[in-house]
């Protein structure tokens, strides 16, 4: 049976490698393993070790810390607005983010105050 830490930690690393356009290949590479092994972990089936999520932590330019983001909210399955609580699973948001983020700052400041007042206006 998989661990919901495990499953949690493997999701964060699936969306971190997705996010920089990583592909799984790239990343075990990176790490010295076979991308059969971050198939893995990204399923949450094998547990990364501590010295293992410090090297993909590195590779992926993020903090330890980020795949433990969001933890304590792992197993509520909706928040008062209707989100889910496992956002980072939904291809469509992940794709939203990656193009939110392309967009030059000032025009995403932009773009964020119009998503703000369109959501109150729902």
């Amino acid at each position: 049976m998989k661990h919901p830490v495990d499953v949690h930690v493997g999701k964060r690393i699936r969306h971190r490698r997705w996010v920089s356009g990583t592909t799984q290949q790239q990343l075990a590479d990176q790490v010295g393993i076979k991308f059969q092994q971050i198939q893995k972990y990204e399923t949450g089936m094998n547990r990364v070790s501590a010295s293992r999520l410090w090297d993909i932590a590195h590779a992926l330019g993020v903090d330890v810390a980020f795949f433990f983001e969001g933890l304590d909210q792992a197993d509520i399955p909706a928040d008062l607005n209707g989100m889910p609580s496992d956002i980072l699973s939904d291809k469509e948001a992940l794709e939203l983010l990656r193009s939110y983020y392309a967009i030059p700052e000032n025009q995403r400041r932009r773009l964020f105050d119009l998503a703000r007042v369109l959501s109150d206006v729902a």
